[in-house]
C-alpha cells in the first residue's frame, strides 16, 4: 500500500476506532454526525483496502476479530496523536503573549509590515507589537529586536530565518511630466531629466542600471531629494519628476495609470533590492509570540496582502 493511500485512509481509520468505542454504527454516526450507512461504508472501504476482516457483525452486536484487536490499538495512537497535536497548537497559541520588537528598512515597515498588523493584533489579542523604522543595520541583541527584516542576498552568518520575497525596483514618472519631456529611452538621457533621488549621500546621485550582461553608471539631478520612499513617490506623482521605486510601493499607482515606468527593459539596481530576509537570533527555544508573528506575516506577504 503506497504511503498516499495510508493519508487516504485516515479518516476511515478514525470511525472504525469510534465505532469499536461506541460498540454499534448507530451510536457512532450520532457522535460523528454523519448518516450510519456513511459509517458502514467507511468501515467496509477501510476493510477492503486493508485486505482483513476487523469486524464480525451480528445482528445484535459487533466484535472485533483478531486482527482487528491490532489495527485498533495502532488506530487510537494515531487518533491520539491527531488531538495532542489539536492540544499542542491551541496550548501554543494560548500561552502566546507579550510584545514582538520588529525592525524593519522604513519603505519595507512602512507598506509592507504595517498594513497587517492591525489585522494581527486583532487575531492576537494577546501579543503587542513593536515597529523599529530604521534603515540603518540594527543588531538583535544590542537592540533587544525580536524579528529583523533586512534586504540583503547574504544573510548574517549566526542568524537564522527565511527569504520572504525579491524586492525590486524600478524607475516611473507620472504621465503628466512625461507628456511635457521626452521620454528617455536610454539611461544616458535621464542627465537630461528632473530625477527625484534618495540623497543620503553622493552615490545615491548615480543611477545604476542592468541589461542581461550590459551594466551602467549616469550621474542624475533634480531640485529635490527625499530619503523615504512615500515621500518620492508623492513628489513624482506631482509631476516633479522621475524616480526610483521600490515595486511594492509603486504597484497601485502603476496600475491606475497615475504612474508609468521608464526603461522597463533596464533593470534599476541599488543596495535596497535584492532578497527580503526576515531574521532572529539563532537559539533553540524560539518564543511563541515571535514564531506566530514570524507565520503570520510570511503568510500574508507571500499572498499580496
Amino acid at each position: 500500500m503506497t504511503t498516499s493511500k495510508h493519508i487516504e485512509l485516515l479518516q476511515e481509520m478514525s470511525i472504525f476506532v469510534s465505532v469499536v468505542n461506541t460498540g454499534s454504527f448507530s451510536k457512532s454516526a450520532r457522535q460523528l454526525g454523519i448518516s450510519p450507512s456513511s459509517v458502514s461504508r467507511a468501515i467496509k472501504l477501510l476493510e477492503q483496502q486493508l485486505g482483513v476482516c476487523l469486524l464480525q457483525r451480528t445482528t445484535r452486536s459487533l466484535r472485533l476479530s483478531e486482527t482487528g484487536r491490532a489495527v485498533y490499538e495502532h488506530c487510537t495512537q494515531l487518533e491520539q496523536a491527531a488531538k495532542d497535536v489539536i492540544s499542542l497548537c491551541e496550548s501554543y497559541h494560548q500561552t502566546a503573549q507579550g510584545t514582538v520588537k520588529i525592525a524593519a528598512p522604513k519603505a519595507v515597515a512602512h507598506s509592507l509590515i504595517h498594513p497587517n498588523v492591525m489585522t494581527f493584533l486583532g487575531e492576537f489579542p494577546n501579543i503587542d507589537v513593536h515597529l523599529v523604522l530604521d534603515d540603518n543595520a540594527l543588531d538583535l541583541i544590542r537592540d533587544e529586536i525580536d524579528i529583523l527584516f533586512k534586504i540583503t542576498n547574504e544573510p548574517p552568518q549566526g542568524l537564522i530565518g527565511r527569504s520572504v520575497m525579491i524586492i525590486e525596483h524600478i524607475v516611473a514618472a507620472s504621465p503628466k511630466y512625461l507628456a511635457t519631456h521626452s521620454i528617455p529611452t536610454h539611461p544616458k538621457e535621464l542627465v537630461q531629466h528632473s530625477c527625484i533621488a534618495l540623497g543620503e549621500t553622493d552615490a545615491d546621485a548615480k543611477w545604476r542600471f542592468r541589461k542581461g550582461t550590459q551594466k551602467l553608471t549616469t550621474p542624475v539631478n533634480g531640485r529635490y531629494k527625499a530619503n523615504h520612499t512615500r515621500v518620492r513617490l508623492d513628489a513624482a506623482l506631482q509631476g516633479l519628476g522621475i524616480t526610483s521605486l521600490p515595486v511594492f510601493v509603486a504597484k497601485d499607482a502603476l496600475a491606475s495609470g497615475e504612474l508609468i515606468q521608464v526603461l522597463p527593459e533596464w533593470q534599476f539596481e541599488t543596495h535596497y533590492s535584492g532578497e527580503l530576509w526576515m531574521l532572529y537570533p539563532a537559539t533553540r527555544h524560539i518564543p511563541a509570540k515571535v514564531s506566530i508573528f514570524a507565520d503570520f506575516i510570511v503568510q500574508r506577504l507571500t499572498r499580496g496582502c
